[in-house]
């Protein structure tokens, strides 16, 4: 049956490049063992210098981002076992579009590892986005991720987006329990998901630990 997850964290510099490789299964992750379960890759709102390379843009955060910022942020979610590749892939594309829009550069990835603890699979997702918004300004690498100039916007960096505060993040994972919900109705599926914790539904049990592909690879 359908279960809920959906964590998001935040990449410091020097991170950025290495994170994106490692959910794309690309670089030192393309040849090794136990990384063999990507699905499906995509990208999208990357400026000029960076288009249809991905690598090229995380590689300019870590290089150009301030010191203590985030050069990434990343919502990891679960999806549904109920829905094929296909459905799952355009699940995972409608959320992008309701979360991100055109506001944000972005890479993500599906993986479906075998679930080493009940058998099956383990799909879910990752989505890693830059906090600097799209505003249609050109810019070169460089000034993107320089200090946002209110007054003068041409002249300094893309403005920064942290979407760090708690009613941010209930907002995600409410929208993320809506969106699946609704992709699991679309193609006839009874189960559902509640993004609430099990106090908040009147459910009194321990929550499920989610281990994560690596922790079910050691395991």
């Amino acid at each position: 049956m359908a279960s809920y997850h959906c964590s998001v964290k935040v990449g410091g510099k020097g991170q950025a490049s290495g994170h994106a490789a490692y959910i794309a299964r690309e670089g030192s992750y393309a040849e090794r063992d136990g990384y063999e379960d990507l699905e499906a890759t995509g990208y999208g709102n990357l400026p000029s210098w960076a288009e249809h390379e991905p690598s090229a843009f995380w590689s300019a955060a870590d290089r150009h981002e301030r010191a203590n910022g985030a050069t990434y942020r990343e919502i990891e979610i679960a999806l549904p076992r109920e829905l094929n590749p296909d459905q799952r892939q355009a699940l995972v594309l409608d959320f992008i579009r309701q979360e991100i829009g055109e506001r944000h550069a972005h890479q993500w990835a599906i993986h479906n590892p075998g679930a080493a603890l009940a058998g099956g699979e383990q799909p879910h997702a990752h989505l890693m986005y830059s906090e600097r918004t799209v505003d249609g300004i050109e810019r070169g690498a460089e000034q993107y991720f320089k200090r946002y100039n209110g007054k003068h916007p041409e002249l300094g960096g893309c403005r920064k987006d942290s979407a760090g505060t708690e009613e941010r993040l209930l907002e995600t994972r409410q929208r993320w329990a809506e969106v699946q919900n609704a992709h699991l109705q679309q193609h006839g599926h009874a189960a559902r998901v509640d993004h609430r914790s099990l106090a908040d539904q009147g459910i009194d049990r321990a929550p499920e630990q989610h281990l994560g592909g690596r922790r079910v690879r050691q395991l």
